[in-house]
């Protein structure tokens, strides 16, 4: 039987379906689109297994560039850091003045110019000075372990600590919208409707978190460069100086 001999309500259908598979296959008539085609496969989960497989990824990978706002304590900080499971680098800006960090191991150094060490405020005198803050500027100051500084700086740098605090949403899960950042596919967790934050993750490749915003407008981070090394490196001893004692307040 030639095609010519079929019946014309079944030529209408073959060609019908001709089309729905070839160029036009993206358009409505054709059935929608499928926003998970082509993807990792993780828009198809329950919320909770989303947010399961996220976190798993986040903390098995090395190394993730994490830049945006936290609003802790009542302050703003924005934050630009290379992170990895042995330290991290990076700087940190809040009332108006920007500080960098690296953290090498167990040894994290400071680093900014003479007006941040200038408006410390030491009350015995030293960074507060001003000669004493031209000799810390631009230079790497080693924070001492057990100056109270060296904890709350540590957790900019920590990889773990700090995605351990970030990463959680507050309230009960949904699947939100499929999207896109930074040109990456994504679908959308919230948590309480989006009032206890909202994470956006790949549908691309591993399943990492790409964009946080936070539970009460405590701020709003990107995250790239997952599983992407870099280096760190102590700063050379010329461009370290060691205060020897607990930090100025700043």
């Amino acid at each position: 039987m030639t095609a010519l001999s079929l019946p014309r309500r079944v030529r209408r259908a073959l060609l019908v379906g001709a089309v729905c598979t070839g160029a036009a296959a993206g358009l409505a008539g054709c059935g929608g689109d499928d926003p998970d085609a082509g993807t990792n496969g993780v828009g198809k989960l329950e919320p909770t297994a989303i947010q399961s497989r996220t976190v798993k990824a986040a903390q098995g990978a090395q190394t993730v560039h994490l830049a945006g706002t936290v609003v802790s304590g009542g302050r703003t900080y924005k934050l630009d850091m290379r992170l990895k499971g042995d330290g991290g680098s990076g700087s940190v800006t809040s009332n108006g003045s920007t500080f960098r960090l690296l953290r090498v191991g167990e040894h994290l150094y400071l680093k900014a110019d003479a007006d941040f060490w200038t408006h410390s405020d030491d009350a015995g005198g030293g960074a507060g000075d001003g000669a004493a803050a031209e000799k810390l500027d631009g230079k790497y100051v080693k924070v001492p372990t057990g100056d109270p500084a060296y904890k709350r700086l540590s957790t900019f740098t920590d990889k773990d600590v700090l995605l351990d605090g970030l990463l959680t949403l507050h309230g009960a899960l949904e699947k939100g919208e499929h999207g896109t950042s930074g040109g990456t596919r994504t679908i959308q967790l919230t948590g309480d409707q989006g009032a206890g934050g909202t994470l956006d993750v790949s549908l691309e490749g591993t399943a990492y978190p790409v964009r946080l915003e936070r539970a009460g407008g405590a701020g709003t981070l990107q995250l790239t460069d997952w599983g992407h090394d870099f280096t760190l490196t102590e700063p050379e001893s010329t461009d370290t100086v060691d205060y020897g004692r607990a930090l100025p307040a700043s």
